[in-house]
């Protein structure tokens, strides 16, 4: 199935709104560390034919900074803009709502996103070394590559 996001737009879930976890999971290893950052952020997520086939989460560092946290594609709509389309969204999401500086962080193996992020405007600016050796209870491997250091990336908005 071919999707565009031409026309489609997120919406932003309440707090009464299930988290997609399925989804948010793509992109993340653990649901404890999923609830850690998505009840103090802002989930907005895309939908087709009434699922959900996206979604991200902000989280506000301060006055000036917003973080995504978690930006996923539902296996069967990737490759088809849908992450270039929500990384868009959640820039024009921080941007409407004051915010300078938009960050993103991915593992050193996540060569997809890094290229993404990076082809997006985004700039490295920082590592966070063995973040995810500390911060998860197993080995993430990404690209048959052992994920130990968070990219972190950022862009003037």
């Amino acid at each position: 199935m071919h999707l565009t996001p031409d026309g489609v737009t997120t919406r932003k879930l309440t707090k009464q709104d299930a988290l997609p976890y399925d989804l948010l999971l793509l992109a993340d290893e653990t649901i404890e560390i999923i609830d850690r950052y998505a009840k103090d952020g802002q989930t907005y997520v895309l939908e087709a034919n009434s699922q959900i086939i996206a979604a991200y989460v902000l989280q506000v560092i301060d006055l000036q900074r917003i973080e995504i946290k978690n930006i996923a594609v539902d296996s069967n709509y990737q490759g088809q803009g849908i992450g270039k389309f929500m990384l868009r969204d959640a820039t024009l999401k921080a941007k409407e709502q004051g915010y300078k500086t938009i960050l993103i962080g991915t593992a050193n193996g996540a060569i997809k996103q890094l290229y993404l992020y990076q082809k997006e405007g985004f700039e490295i600016t920082s590592i966070k070394k063995n973040f995810f050796v500390n911060n998860y209870p197993a080995p993430i491997f990404e690209n048959g590559i052992l994920c130990k250091h968070m990219i972190m990336l950022e862009k003037q908005i």
